[in-house]
C-alpha cells in the first residue's frame, strides 16, 4: 500500500495531464460537432428537428445526470466511475462514427452525454482528493484552462477533420485519446471514495434530480424553438396555442423544490441522500455556486455568437472560423501557466475577480469595435485577454467552491458546481441566443422596412435569414437582386453579436458582485482545509 501511495505521489502530475485530457474530450465534443454539422446533414439527410437534437441531446443528458453520478462516485470510487464514463464515452463515439441515420446518431449522442456526465464531476473530485495547498490551485488552474481553451479548440479541430477527412472523424478522434486517458488514469491516479460506505437508497431523489434538471435544461434550450409563451408555428407540441415551455419551467421548479425538501428531511433523519443540503451552509460553497452559474451564463456571449459571425458576415469557412477563435485558447493557456507565480501575490478570490474583470473589459471592447467589415484583429486581441480571464476565473472559482468541502463529499460538491455551470450555460444559450437572433430579425426588418412594405416577398426572405440563424446570407449575397438584403442582414447580425456581448457583460457584472462574500473568512477556510487534508492524508 505504501509503495502504491509513493508511486501515485510521484506520478500525480502525469495524473493531472490524464484527467485534463479526459475533460478536454467531453468539452471539445460539445463544440466539435457544430462545425461538422453541414456535412452530417447532407450525408444523413437530417431534418431540421434532427439537426437540433444531434447538437442538444448531449447537453441535455449531460446536465440532467451530473448530480447522480457525482454522488455515486463518492461511494463506488471516483476513479472507477471515471474509467466507466470514459469507456462509455469512447464506445458511444464509435457508434456516432458508424451512424447510418439521424435517429441512430441522436441515440449515440445521448449515450455520449451519459459518459460525459460521469467524467466531469469525478475529475474534479479526484483533483480535490489528490492535490493539497498551492498544488491544488495549480491543478484547478490547468483543469479550468482546459475547459476554456477546448471550447475554442473544438471548432478548429472539427473544421480540420471534416475538411481533410470526413465528419466521421469528429467522433473517431475520441477513440485513441479516450484509450490514452484510461491508461493514464489507471496508472497515475489513485482511487478515492467516501469513507462512509453505507448503501445508497435515495433512488427517488436521483430520479427527481434527473427529471427536474432535464425539464429545466430542455426548456432553456428549446424555448426559442417552441416559443417562450405562445407556441411558435413550428412547435412540435402546443397547449391550445400556448407553449409548453412555461409548464416545463413550473414543473422543474416544483420537482427540484420538492427534492430539496426531501433531501433536507433525509439528512435530518440520518438517511442516505443524493445531495447533502447541509453543504449549502458553507459560505464558500453556496456563494461560489451562484458565481459559477452567472459567470457561465456570461461566458457564452462569445462562444455562441462569434462562430456564426465569422462564417456568415466575414465569409469564413468552418476551419477559418475555428482558427479565428484560437486566441481564446492561447489566452487561457497563458493564464494557466501564470497562476503559480500570481498566487504568491494574489489570493484565489482576487484571481477570480481579475479573471471576470478581464472578461468584462474584453467583451466591452469587442462590442464597441465590431463592424461588418472588421478584421480578425478586432476580435483576436480581445479574445486573447478574454481567454486569460476564463483561465483565471474558472479554475480558481472551482478551488474556492471546494475549499471548505470535506473530502468525503467532494463528489457531491463537484457535481453540484458542475450542474450550476451547466444550468448557467443553458441560460446563456437561451438568453444570449434570444438576444442575438431577435436582433438579427428585428435589425434586418428595420433596415429593410421600406422595401418590405413595397414587396412582401422580401419579408419572407428576411424570415429565412432569421430562421437559418444567418446561414442564408451567403446565398443572398451571390444574387445581385438580393445583395441589399444580405448587407442588411450582415449589419443586423453584427449588431446582434454586440447586443449578446452586452447581455453577457451584465451577467458577468452580477457574477463579479457575487464574489464579494467569497473573500470573507478566507484565511479560516484555507487553514481548515489544510487541517482536513493532513488528518485524511
Amino acid at each position: 500500500m505504501t509503495h502504491d501511495t509513493d508511486r501515485f505521489d510521484r506520478l500525480r502530475w502525469w495524473g493531472l495531464a490524464a484527467i485534463s485530457l479526459g475533460v478536454a474530450l467531453i468539452i471539445m465534443d460539445a463544440t466539435i460537432v457544430s462545425v461538422a454539422m453541414p456535412d452530417i446533414i447532407s450525408s444523413l439527410d437530417l431534418s431540421t428537428t434532427q439537426v437540433q437534437w444531434v447538437q442538444e441531446v448531449y447537453t441535455l443528458v449531460f446536465a440532467a445526470l451530473l448530480m447522480v453520478w457525482g454522488t455515486m462516485s463518492d461511494r463506488i470510487g471516483r476513479r472507477r466511475l471515471l474509467v466507466i464514463g470514459l469507456l462509455l464515452f469512447v464506445g458511444a463515439s464509435i457508434l456516432c462514427a458508424f451512424a447510418p441515420t439521424g435517429t441512430w446518431l441522436i441515440a449515440a449522442r445521448a449515450l455520449q452525454g451519459v459518459g460525459g456526465s460521469m467524467i466531469l464531476p469525478t475529475t474534479l473530485a479526484l483533483l480535490n482528493a489528490t492535490f493539497r495547498g498551492s498544488e491544488r490551485g495549480i491543478a484547478f488552474a490547468v483543469w479550468g484552462s482546459t475547459i476554456g481553451s477546448m471550447a475554442a479548440v473544438g471548432p478548429v479541430l472539427g473544421g480540420w477533420l471534416t475538411t481533410a477527412f470526413s465528419w466521421h472523424w469528429a467522433f473517431w478522434i475520441n477513440v485513441p485519446f479516450g484509450i490514452l486517458v484510461i491508461i493514464g488514469v489507471l496508472i497515475c491516479v489513485p482511487e478515492s471514495r467516501q469513507h462512509d460506505t453505507a448503501r445508497f437508497t435515495d433512488w427517488i431523489g436521483a430520479a427527481a434530480s434527473i427529471v427536474g434538471f432535464g425539464m429545466l435544461v430542455f426548456a432553456l434550450i428549446e424555448g426559442r424553438s417552441y416559443g417562450w409563451w405562445e407556441a411558435s408555428e413550428t412547435a412540435p407540441v402546443s397547449l391550445g396555442g400556448f407553449s409548453i415551455i412555461p409548464v416545463l419551467f413550473a414543473l422543474a421548479v416544483v420537482v427540484l423544490g420538492a427534492l430539496v425538501l426531501r433531501e433536507r428531511s433525509r439528512v435530518a433523519a440520518g438517511r442516505s441522500v443524493l445531495l447533502d443540503v447541509t453543504l449549502f451552509r458553507i459560505p464558500t460553497f453556496s456563494n461560489g455556486n451562484v458565481t459559477a452559474l452567472t459567470v457561465s451564463l456570461g461566458e457564452f456571449g462569445l462562444i455562441l455568437s462569434l462562430p456564426l459571425w465569422f462564417q456568415y458576415v466575414l465569409g469564413m469557412d468552418a476551419l477559418q472560423a475555428g482558427l479565428a477563435l484560437l486566441p481564446l485558447a492561447v489566452g487561457s493557456f497563458v493564464a494557466s501557466g501564470s497562476v503559480h507565480s500570481l498566487s504568491k501575490r494574489l489570493s484565489a478570490v482576487q484571481m477570480v475577480r481579475l479573471g471576470i474583470l478581464l472578461e468584462i473589459v474584453s467583451l466591452a471592447v469587442m462590442a464597441l469595435l465590431i463592424r461588418p467589415d472588421s478584421s480578425t484583429w478586432v476580435t483576436g486581441v480581445p479574445l486573447f485577454f478574454y481567454g486569460m480571464g476564463v483561465g483565471f476565473a474558472t479554475a480558481q472559482l472551482t478551488q474556492l467552491i471546494l475549499v471548505d468541502v470535506p473530502l468525503d463529499k467532494s463528489g457531491q460538491a463537484s457535481s453540484t458546481q458542475s450542474t450550476a455551470r451547466q444550468v448557467g450555460s443553458a441560460l446563456g444559450i437561451a438568453i444570449l441566443g434570444t438576444a442575438l437572433f431577435t436582433t438579427l430579425r428585428a435589425g434586418t426588418e428595420w433596415r429593410l422596412s421600406d422595401e418590405i412594405a413595397a414587396d412582401p416577398a422580401i419579408g419572407r426572405l428576411v424570415d429565412g435569414v432569421a430562421d437559418s440563424a444567418g446561414a442564408l446570407i451567403a446565398q443572398l449575397a451571390e444574387n445581385p437582386a438580393t445583395v441589399a438584403i444580405a448587407d442588411a442582414a450582415r449589419e443586423a447580425l453584427t449588431q446582434g453579436v454586440a447586443v449578446a456581448a452586452w447581455v453577457g457583460i451584465a451577467a458577468l457584472v452580477v457574477g463579479l458582485l457575487t464574489t464579494i462574500p467569497l473573500g470573507r473568512r478566507k484565511a479560516e477556510a484555507e487553514s481548515a482545509t489544510d487541517l482536513v487534508a493532513e488528518s485524511e492524508g
